[in-house]
């Protein structure tokens, strides 16, 4: 909720939430003397020992590295270590006066205790999304027989309008869930139009080429959006590259096209695979 206060001035407002699962920073800003955003970030250092050295080393990080930030006339902090280390040098990044403090009362209380509780409830929504996650990748473990549970999942469709401006996209999961900053579009050139077979051949050709090239990640488990003929490019476009290991499945929709009812195929052998609507594996594939 927005609160018109009597405080003012620019200030964000940090908080930290760890348990043995994770931990996550909440980012609060305030802006004229309002609430105007927020952010969580979940740092994946395992070296960090307690709550003061994981504020410290985020701090450092958000605002010492990477874009230039806007820096606001004050920091607010739940725990923190090395204050007057940390307050110099990010005060050495901007023309202001500059404070770092994290006992507060008054209003300032109030925005520490607002960023405490969504952090702490930000984590807990973390963990138990990565719990859910984790038992859809071992759902679908169990309804491929793979020997490993899959750590990386990729999924391409093709779409185009009225055959014009085709594009692929690929999207992919993890076993934390979609991986945002992992997803690509390929603007599809040099085909004739509405040639959808075409298309994937060139997006996967591209994609795999390219990871193949610069040592990526390739996915454990490929989804194509389409059936045998979809697969058939898929096939030859990994045979070409050498990438016999990849377990290749064909998501191809009912007439229907209801989530649930669509035919898994295994794309190596043709063959088709059951899978309960409400199992999930299937949940995770939709």
């Amino acid at each position: 909720q927005q609160h018109v206060v009597s405080e003012r001035g620019n200030l964000d407002v940090f908080a930290v939430s760890m348990s043995s699962s994770g931990q996550c920073v909440h980012h609060l800003m305030v802006r004229n003397g309002q609430v105007t955003g927020s952010k969580n970030y979940y740092p994946k250092w395992s070296i960090v020992a307690d709550k003061p050295d994981l504020m410290s080393a985020f701090l450092g990080q958000f605002y010492l590295t990477g874009r230039r930030r806007d820096i606001p006339d004050e920091s607010l902090v739940s725990d923190l270590a090395e204050a007057d280390a940390l307050t110099e040098a990010i005060a050495s990044q901007t023309d202001r006066h500059y404070r770092l403090t994290s006992k507060v009362r008054g209003q300032r209380a109030k925005w520490l205790k607002l960023a405490q509780t969504n952090a702490d409830q930000a984590l807990l929504s973390y963990v138990a999304n990565r719990q859910t996650q984790f038992m859809r990748m071992q759902s679908l473990q169990e309804a491929l027989h793979l020997e490993q549970l899959p750590e990386r999942l990729e999924c391409f469709d093709i779409s185009h309008s009225s055959g014009e401006a085709t594009v692929a996209s690929c999207v992919v999961f993890d076993q934390s869930g979609p991986k945002k900053s992992d997803y690509r579009t390929f603007n599809i050139k040099d085909i004739t139009p509405g040639d959808d077979y075409a298309a994937m051949t060139q997006a996967l050709t591209r994609r795999y080429t390219r990871l193949k090239e610069n040592n990526g990640i390739i996915p454990d488990i490929l989804v194509i959006d389409g059936g045998q003929g979809q697969l058939t490019q898929a096939k030859e476009v990994l045979s070409e590259l050498q990438l016999h290991d990849v377990y290749l499945l064909g998501v191809a929709k009912g007439e229907t096209r209801k989530a649930g009812l669509e035919k898994l195929i295994e794309g190596w052998s043709g063959a088709e695979i059951a899978l309960a609507p409400e199992s999930a594996a299937s949940h995770l594939l939709q």
